[in-house]
């Protein structure tokens, strides 16, 4: 977390020159993310370095959602060039944390997460591109590209493409209107914020927002793939998202089937993040991940990806955490 050498003459032109630079955090991706501090004023540096990350897509949402209304960070100044961007310093109290340290609060907490996607879904997506078929396939093929050959398993990819596309119409086709899918909108991506707007809530982590059906960013927050969220908030949060947004009858065989798609992508994604990018924290997810999959493959509107999935992986090969695969 060593600051790139390009910040402090961006921060210079920026006015923040005698500021002192602090790491705040990494991520899944290229991405880091380091505090500013110039006396009393506080903000975040995005390093997002080319050519593995471009800043734009950040931005562009950024100004999107906050013309809506939406707590996303301002943006103070931009160096496109350097992959630098100097944004909003929403604070340390990230809803992660908060609910860690105050688990009392977790239906008070979720209940401001569900109404700010209800007021998001209202209004027409922002000019992203479409949440595809192609999308939704390549993504769920991450899970027999990265986790089948980690634990050594062979598998039919034919018919797992087959099982998908047997599927995925339930989402094409659903009567719910299209909205911006933020795609990573959980309770590490979500700050408690002292503003009345945008429900108390600041967003991050959007900048691979698409435009896709309403379920999907219900089960990012409702089936968290880095805390768990007890049925019983889920269900609860899962009728009063209903309650307000009055969605169509075939909104249960959705969620279900983006909860099965999101998983599994989500189980190849931290393999890959383990075995390519060395960080083999990820690995410990991976029971919580196989739990919420076979949660939804439980739903009939899964039973051709259920097949595949009995036929292909075995029971007891889908709880490893894989660290007896990692080199000693």
């Amino acid at each position: 977390m060593i600051p790139p050498a390009a910040a402090p003459a961006f921060l210079g032109q920026a006015g923040w020159g005698d500021a002192a630079i602090v790491p705040l955090a990494g991520d899944a991706s290229f991405r880091r993310y380091f505090r500013v501090v110039d006396g009393g004023r506080r903000a975040v540096l995005m390093d997002a370095p080319p050519p593995h990350e471009d800043p734009r897509p950040f931005i562009a949402i950024a100004e999107h959602l906050l013309a809506d209304g939406f707590a996303a960070p301002r943006i103070l100044a931009r160096d496109l060039e350097e992959g630098l961007v100097l944004i909003e310093d929403f604070g340390n109290l990230r809803v992660k944390e908060h609910l860690d340290d105050q688990p009392d609060a977790e239906l008070a907490v979720y209940g401001r997460a569900i109404d700010l996607l209800t007021d998001l879904h209202r209004l027409p997506a922002a000019p992203v591109p479409p949440y595809d078929r192609a999308v939704y396939q390549r993504e769920v093929d991450l899970l027999t590209q990265w986790y089948c050959p980690a634990i050594g398993l062979t598998v039919d990819q034919d018919a797992y493409v087959a099982a998908w596309d047997a599927v995925l119409p339930i989402v094409e086709q659903s009567a719910s209107p299209t909205v911006t899918v933020l795609r990573d909108y959980h309770a590490e991506n979500i700050m408690l914020i002292d503003r009345a707007t945008s429900h108390g809530l600041g967003l991050l982590d959007f900048q691979d927002a698409l435009a896709g059906h309403p379920a999907y960013d219900l089960v990012s927050l409702l089936q968290d793939a880095r805390r768990d969220v007890p049925p019983q908030v889920e269900a609860a949060m899962l009728a009063r998202y209903k309650a307000i947004a009055a969605p169509p009858p075939d909104f249960d065989a959705a969620y279900a089937v983006l909860g099965a798609q999101r998983n599994a992508k989500i189980i190849g994604i931290f393999t890959r993040l383990w075995q390519r990018d060395g960080k083999p924290r990820y690995l410990s997810f991976l029971p919580r991940m196989w739990d919420l999959l076979e949660r939804d493959l439980a739903h009939p509107a899964l039973e051709p990806v259920a097949q595949w999935f009995a036929a292909n992986i075995p029971a007891d090969q889908r709880h490893r955490a894989l660290v007896e695969f990692a080199p000693a």
